[in-house]
C-alpha cells in the first residue's frame, strides 16, 4: 500500500476509492444510453455490441442520436467517429504516464476515455496513475455495460432518462474532476475559450467537430502567451 510518507505519494486505498466512485457515477449512465438507443429503433442486441465495442459514451450517445432523428447511418457514424477521435490524443499522452508493457497496450487502449484520462492525470505518481486508470476502466466498463443491457430491455419502464438526470452524471463527473486542475490564469484562459469554441459552433458544424475545434484552444493560448512574452522581452 501507498504510505504518505513522502508528499508526491497518494495511499493506494485513496486512489482506488476516487476511482471506483467515477466508476459507479459515470456507470450508472449505462441506464440512459440502453434506454436511448432502444427508443431510436436499435435492438438489445445491437445496443450492447456499441458498448462492448465502441465504449465512448459521447460517441455512442451522438450515433443513436442521430438515428433516431432519421440520419444517414454513415453521417451518424462520422459525427460519432470525430468525436471519438479526442480518445487517440489522450491516448498520446497516456501511454508516457502509464509506460505499459506492448502486449498490454492494445487491451488498455479499449479503456482510454474521458473518465479515465482524468482519474490518470490527477495522480501523482505512476504507480497512482496505473492503479487509477485501471480501476476507473474496469469499473466503468463493467458498470456501464450491466446498465447498458438493463437499460436496453427495461426502456419503457425507465421512461424518460431526463427525469432522472443520467444523462448528466457523466459530464457533471468529469467537470468535478477537472476543475481542481484550473489553478492557473493560463489553464482558466484555455477551459473558457475552449467553451466558447465548443458551444459557439456546435449549432453549426457536424456533431463531433465542435470538441476537435475547441482543442485548438491551448495551442492558440501558449502561442499568443509566448508572442507576447516575446514582446516584453524586447
Amino acid at each position: 500500500m501507498g504510505t504518505k510518507d513522502s508528499p508526491g505519494e497518494k495511499p493506494d486505498a485513496a486512489v482506488v476509492r476516487d476511482a471506483l466512485g467515477v466508476g459507479v457515477a459515470v456507470g450508472l449512465s449505462g441506464f440512459a444510453f440502453g434506454v436511448t438507443a432502444a427508443g431510436g429503433g436499435l435492438t438489445v442486441a445491437q445496443t450492447c455490441v456499441l458498448s462492448l465495442l465502441v465504449f465512448t459514451g459521447a460517441s455512442q450517445f451522438a450515433l443513436v442520436g442521430a438515428l433516431a432523428a432519421g440520419g444517414n447511418p454513415f453521417t451518424a457514424a462520422a459525427g460519432a467517429f470525430f468525436l471519438g477521435v479526442r480518445n487517440a490524443f489522450y491516448g498520446l499522452r497516456l501511454s508516457q504516464l502509464l509506460a505499459l508493457p506492448r502486449v498490454v497496450r492494445p487491451f488498455a487502449a479499449q479503456w482510454v476515455i474521458d473518465e479515465t484520462t482524468a482519474v490518470a492525470l490527477a495522480q501523482p505518481t505512476r504507480r497512482a496513475v496505473r492503479i487509477g486508470f485501471t480501476v476507473t476502466g474496469a469499473s466503468l466498463y463493467a458498470l456501464w455495460n450491466v446498465t447498458t443491457l438493463l437499460g436496453a430491455l427495461g426502456a419503457e419502464a425507465i421512461g424518460d432518462t431526463d427525469t432522472w438526470g443520467l444523462d448528466a452524471a457523466g459530464p457533471a463527473v468529469f467537470l468535478a474532476l477537472l476543475a481542481p486542475m484550473l489553478k492557473g490564469t493560463v489553464e482558466r484562459t484555455v477551459a473558457a475559450l475552449a467553451v466558447v469554441l465548443g458551444l459557439g459552433l456546435l449549432p453549426v458544424l457536424p456533431a463531433g467537430t465542435p470538441v476537435l475545434v475547441a482543442a485548438l484552444a491551448a495551442p492558440a493560448v501558449l502561442w499568443a502567451r509566448g508572442r507576447r512574452g516575446g514582446e516584453d522581452a524586447r
